[in-house]
């Protein structure tokens, strides 16, 4: 009888301990406990961090912990950005031949070349592109890009020189112009810009990359601002002999957040008289 009574009891134990449940969250692939907390990966979705509180019968408290992989940025085949900025220097690269200029008869007589020099802090260049669109090529990486904008340079020279216009065009460098404290020539052109577009990381809104093209634009107005103590402020509007057309080789460098740019005009600033080739070099504000 006491044998029998020892298995019965050793039978009763067996089933209770098999019957006892396990309440250990079991592990998939993707998930890691350590100690109380469970971290869950998950590859579809855009990463975010989630921690939700779980009772236990013994009171103890767990804390998940969801990753979840970042959605990559997917470019559009065409895509805009509107009302660009940019700001830098202008200058220009002067080739005139100063002994014919300079002689009596020509377009600057009694002059000299220094007498033309810019003032390089305060020449500058300001472009407002109304919109810029960029059309996917290749694979995002290859793109062209387009846009339309003003192109505003101001030219600050150091001398007393004058644009007049009657009753031909030349530059009057007599002793009876003022002495002016601010001198400058404002060239203004409704820009076409044309560039073949390199993005070398497709994935990233803001990526590293390069553009390169043409630009056509059109001379629309051109102004001399003069302001001295003998005359006061003076503006005079004129085209100046300026060349109406201006065609420019441009560049755009794309560093992440930092954008530069450049162009180099292909002709002459001036019809006739003067041999200068503009150019301009700066910073590019745009999303993209």
């Amino acid at each position: 009888m006491k044998k029998l009574f020892t298995s019965a009891m050793a039978l009763c134990f067996g089933l209770a301990s098999m019957a006892q449940s396990d309440t250990t969250k079991p592990a998939s692939p993707d998930t890691i406990k350590i100690g109380s907390i469970i971290i869950i990966k998950k590859n579809d979705e855009k990463t975010v961090e989630k921690k939700e509180e779980k009772k236990q019968d013994d009171d103890h408290h767990d804390v998940e912990i969801e990753i979840k992989k970042r959605k990559e940025y997917k470019p559009s085949n065409i895509s805009t950005n509107w009302w660009i900025v940019d700001l830098g220097f202008a200058n220009v690269n002067d080739q005139t031949n100063y002994a014919a200029a300079t002689a009596p008869g020509g377009y600057f007589p009694g002059g000299s070349k220094g007498q033309m020099d810019l003032r390089n802090g305060k020449s500058v260049n300001v472009n407002i592109w109304f919109f810029m669109q960029r059309i996917n090529l290749i694979e995002h990486v290859v793109n062209l890009k387009y846009g339309l904008g003003l192109e505003l340079n101001n030219y600050r020279y150091n001398s007393n020189i004058r644009f007049q216009y009657e009753p031909t065009d030349f530059i009057n460098t007599d002793a009876q112009v003022a002495k002016f404290d601010k001198n400058k020539l404002a060239a203004d052109y409704i820009t076409v810009p044309v560039m073949l577009n390199f993005n070398f990381t497709p994935k990233k809104k803001r990526g590293y990359g390069l553009s390169a093209g043409v630009s056509a634009g059109y001379l629309y107005t051109a102004r001399q601002k003069l302001i001295s103590d003998e005359r006061g402020k003076e503006k005079i509007k004129d085209d100046f002999n300026l060349e109406p057309w201006k065609l420019s080789a441009i560049g755009e460098l794309n560093l992440g957040t930092l954008q530069l740019y450049g162009s180099y005009a292909l002709n002459n600033m001036f019809r006739s008289g003067l041999d200068q080739t503009p150019y301009n070099i700066g910073i590019r504000f745009a999303s993209w």
